[in-house]
C-alpha cells in the first residue's frame, strides 16, 4: 500500500513518508517492550519481597513516558503528513484532471470524479494520518509482547505465537470476501452520486412536467442499490470480526490454561503466570481492533487503486520542442477521427484562409461540433493532421494554441461569480477600460445596467441567475477580451430568441471581424456571410464552396438550406 500511495502522490513525498512509518514502527516496538518490564514489577510485588518492585516500577514509568512522548511525537508527524499531502494529492489531481482530454469524460465521469474528489482522496489520505499508527501498533506490538513471552518462557511464548498464523488467514480471508463487495458498493456510491446531480439538473424538466410531487424513479432505485451494495459489504466482513474475536478468546483461555498447568507442575510460579496473561491481555485489544482497521485500510486501497488509475490515464502529450505557428490560417489535412467504434470524421479535408471565415452546416451527427473540438485539440486525430499557421497542433504547446483560439459554444457555462470575473476569464490581466469595450461590443453593457450590482452582480452556480442569451453576452465579451486571432464558434444562436440572438448577433460580428473563423452553424444568417461553405454528412465533406455556388449547384447543401429557409431557420 504504501508504494501505491508514492506513486499517487509522487515521489517528492517519499522520505516524509518513510521517515513517518519508521517513527510509527518505532513507537509500537517500545510500546510492546516496555510491557516486559511488567515481569520482574509482578514478580517482586507477589514475592517475598514487595519493595524489590521500586525500581523496576520507575524503569517502567520511565519507558511508558518515552513511549508517550513517541507517540504524540508519531502521531503529530502523521497528521502533519497527511494535511501536506491532502493539499498536494488535491493539487494534483486537479492539475491532472484540466490536462486529460475531454473525451475521457464521459456518461457516468461526473458522479465518479464527484465521489472520488471528495470521499476518496479524503479516505485515501487518511492513511497516514488516522490509519497507519494503529494498523502498526496491533501488528508490531502484539509481536513485540510475544517476542517478551518467549524471552520468559518459550511453551508461553509458542503457545501465543500460534495465534499469528490464524490471525493472518484470518485477515486474507477478509480481504477476500470483501473485495467483491466493496467494489460493488463503490460502483453503486457513484452510481447514486450521479442520480442526485441528473436529479438536480433536471428540476426544470421535472416541473415543466408537473412531476415535482412524485418519486424520481432511478434516483429511488440508485439509492435502493447503494444500500443493499453497503449491507452486502457489512455481511460479508462479519465473518472476519466474529473469528478474529474467536481467536484471540481461544488463545488467552489457552494461554491462561497452559499457564496453570506449568503452575500446578511448579514449572513456573503464579506471579509469572499472572505476568503472562496481562502480556496476553494487552495483546487483545489491538488484534482485535485489527478487523475494523483492516476494513478501514482495504476501503482506502481501493480508492488510492482508483487515484492511481485515474492518475495514469494518459493525457495528451506535450511537444518536447514546441513550435510556434507563422500565421493564423487553419487546415485540417485528411482529418480522420474516431469515437469507441464510430468513426465521427473521415478524412476531412479543409483549408480556411488567414482572416476568412468558414461555415460548417450539416445534420445533427455529421461531426460538425468535432471539427471545433480537434482545432482546439480537446481530442487527437487518429489519421491526418489539424494545423494552425502551418503548425500541427500536436506539436504547439497548449498554452500557445490556447492563447491562438477563442471559443464560444452554444451552451455557455460560467462560474459561480460576478460577471466582470467571468468576462475576466478571457484575460486576467485586462485593464478595467479594456473589459467594459469588450462589453460593451458584445452589447453585454445593455444587460449590466438593468442588473442590480452591475458588473458586480452574481451569475449563479453555471450562469443560472441570467438568460440564455446573457450567457452568450457575457462569453462573447469573454472572446472579445482574449483578442485571439482564431474564433471557433459553435450554434451559439441556435436556442435563442429573436431579440436575443440579434443582439448576439451584433457581439459575433464584431468578434469575427478580422480574424480566422470556423463557425457550425444552423441558422443560415450566420452562414450566407461566411468566404467558404462546407457540407459535411456521416463525417465526410460533401460539398464545399461559396454560398451560392452551393445553391446554383442544387445538391445537398441547397436541399438542407431549403428546408431551413421553409422551417424559419433563415
Amino acid at each position: 500500500m504504501i508504494t501505491m500511495l508514492l506513486r499517487v502522490l509522487g515521489r517528492e513525498y517519499a522520505g516524509r513518508v518513510r521517515r513517518t512509518v519508521a517513527l510509527m514502527t518505532a513507537t509500537a516496538l517500545v510500546e510492546g517492550a516496555s510491557y516486559a518490564l511488567l515481569v520482574p514489577v509482578l514478580r517482586a510485588l507477589f514475592g517475598g519481597s514487595p519493595g524489590e518492585a521500586r525500581p523496576w516500577l520507575l524503569a517502567f514509568g520511565a519507558a511508558v513516558a518515552g513511549y508517550a512522548v513517541l507517540r504524540y511525537v508519531s502521531d503529530r508527524s502523521g497528521f502533519r503528513a497527511g494535511t501536506t499531502m491532502l493539499h498536494g494529492m488535491y493539487d494534483r489531481l486537479g492539475d491532472h484532471l484540466a490536462r486529460l482530454p475531454l473525451g475521457w469524460y464521459g456518461p457516468g465521469r461526473v458522479g465518479e470524479v464527484s465521489v472520488l474528489a471528495s470521499q476518496g482522496v479524503l479516505r485515501a489520505m487518511s492513511v497516514i494520518a488516522h490509519l497507519l499508527a494503529p494498523f502498526l501498533s496491533a501488528c508490531v506490538t502484539p509481536l513485540t509482547i510475544v517476542g517478551v513471552m518467549l524471552a520468559f518462557n518459550w511453551q508461553l511464548g509458542l503457545a501465543a505465537l500460534a495465534a499469528a498464523p490464524v490471525v493472518v488467514a484470518i485477515q486474507l480471508r477478509t480481504a477476500r470476501a470483501t473485495t467483491a463487495t466493496d467494489t460493488e458498493r463503490v460502483g453503486r456510491e457513484r452510481e447514486a452520486t450521479g442520480r442526485v446531480i441528473e436529479y438536480l439538473r433536471a428540476q426544470p424538466v421535472l416541473r415543466a412536467g408537473g412531476r415535482t410531487a412524485e418519486r424520481f424513479g432511478l434516483l429511488d432505485d440508485a439509492l435502493a442499490d447503494q444500500q443493499l451494495a453497503s449491507r452486502r459489504a457489512t455481511l460479508s466482513a462479519l465473518p472476519g470480526v466474529l473469528g478474529l474475536a474467536a481467536t484471540v478468546q481461544a488463545v488467552f483461555t489457552g494461554l491462561l490454561a497452559l499457564g496453570a498447568y506449568l503452575a500446578l507442575g511448579q514449572d513456573i510460579g503464579a506471579a509469572e503466570v499472572l505476568a503472562v496473561l496481562v502480556l496476553a491481555a494487552r495483546c487483545a485489544d489491538p488484534l482485535l481492533s485489527l478487523a475494523e482497521i483492516g476494513g478501514s485500510l482495504r476501503a482506502a486501497r481501493a480508492e488510492l487503486a482508483r487515484l492511481d488509475e485515474v492518475l495514469r490515464t494518459e493525457p495528451l502529450p506535450e511537444p518536447a520542442e514546441p513550435l510556434r505557428p507563422s500565421g493564423h490560417d487553419v487546415e485540417f489535412d485528411s482529418v480522420t477521427f474516431r469515437h469507441g467504434d464510430r468513426t465521427v470524421t473521415d478524412a476531412v479535408s479543409l483549408a480556411v484562409p488567414e482572416g476568412q471565415r468558414l461555415a460548417v452546416v450539416g445534420p445533427s451527427g455529421a461531426g460538425k461540433s468535432t471539427l471545433l473540438q480537434l482545432l482546439a485539440r480537446f481530442y487527437d486525430v487518429d489519421a491526418g493532421a489539424v494545423r494552425v499557421g502551418g503548425v500541427d497542433v500536436r506539436e504547439m504547446a497548449t498554452a500557445e494554441l490556447m492563447a491562438r483560439v477563442a471559443i464560444v459554444f452554444q451552451d455557455v457555462y460560467l462560474f459561480d461569480g460576478t460577471i466582470e470575473a467571468n468576462v475576466r476569464l478571457g484575460r486576467p490581466d485586462a485593464t478595467d477600460a479594456e473589459v467594459r469595450a469588450a462589453g460593451a461590443a458584445a452589447l453585454l453593457d445593455e444587460v449590466v445596467e438593468r442588473l442590480p450590482g452591475g458588473w458586480s452582480a452574481h451569475v449563479g452556480e453555471g450562469g443560472a441567475l441570467l438568460s440564455g442569451g446573457e450567457r452568450q453576452r457575457v462569453a462573447i465579451a469573454r472572446a472579445l477580451l482574449k483578442d485571439a486571432p482564431v474564433v471557433l464558434l459553435d450554434e451559439v444562436t441556435s436556442a435563442l430568441d429573436p431579440v436575443s440572438e440579434a443582439a448576439v448577433h451584433t457581439g459575433i460580428e464584431r468578434l469575427m471581424k478580422g480574424r480566422t473563423v470556423v463557425m457550425v452553424a444552423h441558422r443560415m444568417r450566420t452562414v450566407r456571410r461566411a468566404d467558404r461553405v462546407v457540407f459535411l454528412e456521416d463525417g465526410r465533406v460533401v460539398e464545399q464552396g461559396s454560398h451560392d455556388e452551393l445553391l446554383r449547384r442544387c445538391g445537398r447543401y441547397a436541399a438542407y438550406w431549403d428546408l431551413t429557409v421553409v422551417a424559419g431557420g433563415g
